[in-house]
């Protein structure tokens, strides 16, 4: 059996297998409804209880060739384990302390057979229903996938880092098409909710759907220590105020905020984006939520320092209506909730049957 890299792989067959034929929303859609949805649920893959290991859980398979875990006949050999083991630290090596590997170590070797069982199982599955995928439409589901990245983020990069193949990557999408169409076949090809659910789920979860109270403000910072005395604190309270005095008189925000402010967002001219309620220290959450819109507030002290607040804009809290739109995402929401399901009683059922044995864990 060929080297892989499970860790990745298994994450993009999981994906495909839960998205390729229910649909996914673009990203700017999911940003949208993870305002107003609970957070999927999360689906633990319950994997197979393997047999008690015929050796001691501190035995050290040193033969590159012997089988550390078999499922139904195919095996992961102890030198396929440590490649996989290598290329990992490979990749996240620095950003471990050294007296932590020996644990990241173990925790690796873990992760990585669980994945191999869970593979190995789909891959005989699919294989026992001779299941098939045609290039078409691995080549659809890569669009598909390559939709879900983060901005920046392409396929190509994934493979590079994880030392997977073009050919690799593309057996995995199609083993998650196969895998699919098994988890549609268990549940009768219906995904789809009923406008009863859809409505259901809406009434039972309707505090989901409430957008909060929001204010989009921006401000100046001059910062204090706990090392400054009186005299110095006096100085920045006056410095403080009159750059208030020069915004009131039309100054710029913007270039005095640059020019003048202690705070990281002074590189956006202040601008601290959309607030809610409970995001920023007492004082200021009560002088930029309770000020008039495009108004220069007085100066607010909070222990980082003096604060001049304006507020840009400022929205009042609302419930989503259950109307089109909404309907949609939550069609959605539950198809991709019905597959999760699905695919985590597949995978209980394949462990049930499984002959699995792990050694030396």
């Amino acid at each position: 059996m060929k080297n892989r890299k499970y860790s990745t792989l298994i994450a993009i067959l999981t994906c495909l297998a839960l998205l390729v034929m229910v649909g996914c929303n673009s990203k700017e859609e999911k940003l949208k409804v993870a305002k107003v949805l609970p957070a999927k649920p999360e689906v633990k893959q319950e994997l197979p209880q393997a047999v008690p290991p015929s050796v001691s859980p501190s035995t050290t398979l040193a033969e590159p060739s012997a089988a550390v875990v078999e499922v139904n006949g195919t095996k992961l050999t102890q030198g396929q384990l440590d490649r996989e083991i290598r290329d990992s630290l490979a990749a996240i090596g620095s950003q471990v302390p050294a007296d932590r590997l020996p644990q990241v170590r173990t925790n690796l070797r873990k992760r990585l057979i669980d994945e191999f069982i869970l593979r190995t199982l789909l891959t005989d599955e699919v294989n026992r229903q001779k299941i098939s995928a045609t290039k078409q439409e691995v080549a659809e589901a890569i669009d598909k996938f390559k939709a879900t990245l983060p901005s920046g983020v392409t396929v190509e990069e994934i493979m590079k880092k994880n030392r997977i193949s073009e050919k690799e990557m593309r057996e995995e999408i199609g083993l998650g098409i196969k895998v699919n169409r098994i988890v549609l076949s268990s549940l009768g090809g219906k995904v789809k909710p009923t406008e009863e659910e859809i409505t259901k789920f809406y009434q039972k979860n309707k505090d989901k759907f409430k957008i909060p109270e929001t204010v989009h403000a921006r401000h100046i910072l001059i910062a204090k220590t706990p090392a400054d005395n009186d005299k110095t604190k006096t100085e920045k309270r006056a410095k403080a105020e009159d750059l208030r005095k020069q915004l009131l008189a039309g100054a710029d925000f913007a270039d005095l905020a640059r020019k003048n402010s202690d705070y990281p967002s002074k590189e956006n001219g202040g601008d601290l984006g959309m607030i809610s309620r409970g995001q920023m220290v007492k004082p200021f959450e009560d002088a930029a939520f309770s000020q008039k819109k495009d108004a220069i507030g007085p100066v607010v002290e909070t222990d980082f320092g003096y604060h001049i607040i304006q507020v840009l804009q400022h929205n009042e809290p609302q419930t989503v209506n259950l109307d089109e739109k909404t309907k949609k995402d939550i069609a959605s929401f539950l198809e991709r909730e019905k597959m999760q399901e699905a695919f985590a009683s597949l995978v209980k059922k394949l462990r049930a049957k499984a002959n699995i044995l792990i050694h030396g864990q």
